[in-house]
């Protein structure tokens, strides 16, 4: 009959993936039971809305499972205590310095998980036709290594203004406002070569320390991947929801899934999916060509199981205009109703799990 002893030094060799250390080392074996071959564990995490648990869940049965006698492993899930966090070295979040003084109804995240595919684009379009439908709108650009959307909507370029209660974001010609890394910079080109702590740090300031006043939305343009500033919008931010964006290549619709099944373990809404350069349309002759080949995005929303709110097309003028810092003079009457859908779909922003569980221990 196998015992806690044996239990316990078996685990001794199950690292946390982010933290690097054992999960006895760290504290986060709870209690362990043990009864004719089966072997209960309960595990303390750092949040219950971790996105690797399944993988230190996964670690954790491999392990006590190969101990001889040892015929079934249960794993139970729990939070640490604040106190606990603190003792290995991480925090319970703090407030910005104006976050109190924000209200931001709706967070829509704009994400794709693969790279090229025009989420700036997306995210700039949605801003548009949310502002002209009288809406008070901003955009904060959490693509800090690579932003685009002052690029796209300041001609002359911008700076971050000041007011009493701290930083603004500057405002385009129709009312928007927009916070980027690239208003922090002497030149435009200056790379930001940061890992992803000063990544995360970034989003979080853009967030609670930027004066944003009231806003009925706020999009966020997300970089590509599923690693530190998706993870940190998702944890940070009140999310109403994620739009997904993806391209006909069926290349695109696999990155996108991945993307889709992390805001499924963050419990993020997924208010749905738009396929980008979805075709041509010949000015001459009307004619549609499908240039990167037929369209999956009604698939993959399906495999998703998310709903498929519509194509773009590849329209040179949308190119030039956003190169000038003119994107506000695009007319696209097909955004117009994909905007209004997902407006529609969008509920009031409301706290993630990560936020929820700490609210209540404040």
């Amino acid at each position: 009959m196998v015992t806690e002893v044996e239990v316990r030094k078996a685990l001794e060799g199950v690292m946390d993936p982010e933290l690097h250390k054992s999960l006895i080392e760290l504290g986060m074996v709870r209690q362990v039971r043990t009864e004719d071959g089966r072997v209960e564990i309960t595990l303390a995490l750092t949040t219950l809305a971790c996105p690797l648990k399944d993988q230190i869940v996964g670690n954790v049965k491999a392990a006590v499972g190969a101990l001889e006698a040892v015929g079934d492993v249960a794993v139970e899930l729990t939070e640490m205590t604040d106190e606990e966090k603190r003792h290995i070295g991480i925090g319970v979040p703090e407030k910005g310095a104006v976050e109190d003084l924000n209200v931001i109804r709706r967070v829509i995240a704009v994400m794709s998980g693969k790279g090229g595919v025009g989420k700036s684009l997306v995210s700039g379009l949605l801003a548009m036709a949310l502002r002209q439908a009288g809406h008070q709108v901003g955009i904060l650009d959490a693509d800090i290594t690579g932003p685009s959307i002052p690029k796209m909507f300041f001609p002359d370029g911008a700076k971050l203004g000041m007011s009493p209660l701290g930083p603004m974001p500057p405002k385009s010609r129709t009312g928007i406002q927009v916070m980027s890394i690239n208003l922090l910079l002497e030149q435009e080109d200056q790379a930001v070569i940061w890992r992803g702590p000063l990544v995360s740090g970034a989003i979080k300031q853009f967030w609670g320390d930027i004066f944003w006043g009231t806003l009925d939305y706020l999009v966020v343009d997300l970089p590509p991947g599923t690693s530190d500033a998706s993870l940190t919008v998702m944890q940070s931010l009140p999310m109403s929801g994620i739009v997904l964006v993806s391209s006909p290549q069926d290349l695109a619709g696999m990155v996108v899934r991945k993307a889709a099944n992390m805001a499924r373990q963050m419990q993020t809404p997924i208010l749905g999916l738009i396929e980008n350069m979805s075709y041509f349309e010949c000015p001459d002759t009307g004619k549609r060509h499908d240039i990167f080949g037929p369209s999956h995005a009604e698939e993959t929303a399906r495999r998703i199981g998310v709903p498929f709110l519509g194509r773009l097309p590849l329209d040179p003028e949308i190119a030039r205009l956003c190169d000038a810092g003119r994107i506000e003079d695009y007319v696209s009457e097909i955004f117009s109703p994909i905007a209004q859908d997902l407006a529609r779909r969008a509920p009031e922003a409301q706290r993630s799990t990560f936020m929820q569980m700490h609210a209540g221990q404040q």
